[in-house]
């Protein structure tokens, strides 16, 4: 472990940075493939802060004869007392500090200097040992990925054959049914994007989920802005599966030069009898490399078509990092009281359902 080096901490917002800034945090993604997560990239922080006004970045800095030299960028949300969440809080699937190689840093000093008593992370990027060393750890779990090595035979080849055969089946059913499958890498059409946005509102709510991001103004403008960039760092991506002239799924991921970033996916229930969200994903896989695609992260959760679409895992980390404050002691307390009311919900179903239909009707209303 080497030596923790004497920096300068300077927090702005995200359109404070400057080309200079954008250059360096573009090299450093581009040096470690564990931080060329779209989520990870100035774009992505510059969109959110378009719409939160409590998005900041900390740039790191250490003194050089030629003026300070930026080591490290740190995007993060400033919410009350004092408590710090990754920016893009709730729709962030990869966070933590995009740093040079080797740079060794006090997770304390950074969040003095961020005036945050607390920062709470739920998608922590492997290698921020700081943070884990300095923190709590709550819960670890991974993010299924696909490795994209070239040799499409040999992963197909490597796929459950039992799933394989029956995607296959599903592809060949929807040609009989409504013409040739084809697939369209990327199609930046904001009436596509209002039916993927249509698609998944309906498939959240059959669920039972009540809050749904795609139902805000504020976050389809990050979406829109998003597919609308054409950075190498960091740009929406929306995929179409065509079967005959009939849009049948629709997938809205993150890429930078590397990495693409699933992140909603949606398709027509009318066909769900043909899984055309399954089809979607194989056809992406097979064509990801020709568009420079490295890897394909698959989010973090254990549904069955993850496992049997990945090649790898990248581990995930939840937990926080907090100062020794009178802030950030009134934080644990209200946390852990939280989370004790949530363990009684979980162990008594009829409460929970009881609490999701008084929410419900709350929202109702409002």
């Amino acid at each position: 472990m080497t030596e923790v080096i004497a920096m300068d901490i300077t927090v702005l917002r995200p359109d404070e940075l400057t080309t200079a800034d954008l250059r360096a945090w573009h090299i450093m993604q581009q040096g470690d493939l564990t931080l060329s997560s779209p989520f990870l990239s100035p774009e992505f922080a510059r969109a959110v802060g378009h719409q939160r006004p409590n998005a900041r970045v900390a740039r790191l800095t250490v003194p050089t004869p030629a003026g300070p030299h930026a080591v490290g960028f740190f995007p993060f949300e400033r919410h009350a007392l004092g408590t710090g969440k990754p920016i893009g809080s709730g729709f962030c699937d990869c966070q933590g500090l995009v740093h040079e190689p080797g740079l060794d840093w006090d997770p304390m000093e950074l969040l003095r200097a961020c005036d945050l008593a607390i920062w709470e992370y739920d998608h922590l990027a492997a290698g921020q040992t700081a943070f884990e060393n300095a923190g709590t750890q709550r819960a670890r779990a991974t993010s299924p990925i696909i490795e994209v090595n070239g040799d499409l035979d040999a992963y197909l080849g490597q796929r459950r054959r039992a799933f394989l055969k029956e995607v296959r089946q599903k592809e060949r059913r929807l040609t009989r049914e409504l013409g040739p499958v084809r697939l369209e890498f990327h199609t930046p059409d904001p009436t596509l994007l209002q039916t993927l946005i249509r698609w998944k509102a309906a498939q959240l709510e059959a669920k039972g989920l009540r809050r749904n991001l795609l139902s805000q103004d504020w976050f389809r403008a990050i979406l829109r802005e998003l597919l609308d960039l054409s950075s190498e760092s960091c740009s929406g991506v929306l995929a179409v599966l065509y079967a005959g002239e009939e849009v049948v799924a629709l997938r809205y991921a993150l890429r930078s030069r590397q990495v693409l970033a699933d992140w909603f996916p949606a398709y027509d229930t009318r066909y769900a009898r043909c899984s055309p969200g399954l089809v979607l994903y194989l056809k992406v896989t097979e064509v990801a490399e020709k568009h420079g695609i490295a890897r394909i992260d698959l989010g973090k959760g254990t549904e069955p078509f993850k496992q049997d679409l990945k090649t790898a895992e990248l581990p995930l980390t939840e937990g926080y990092v907090a100062r020794h404050t009178p802030r950030a002691a009134l934080w644990r307390a209200r946390t852990a009281s939280g989370r004790g009311a949530r363990a009684a919900l979980h162990a008594h179903p009829k409460v929970r359902r009881a609490a999701v239909k008084a929410a419900g009707a709350v929202d109702r209303l409002r």
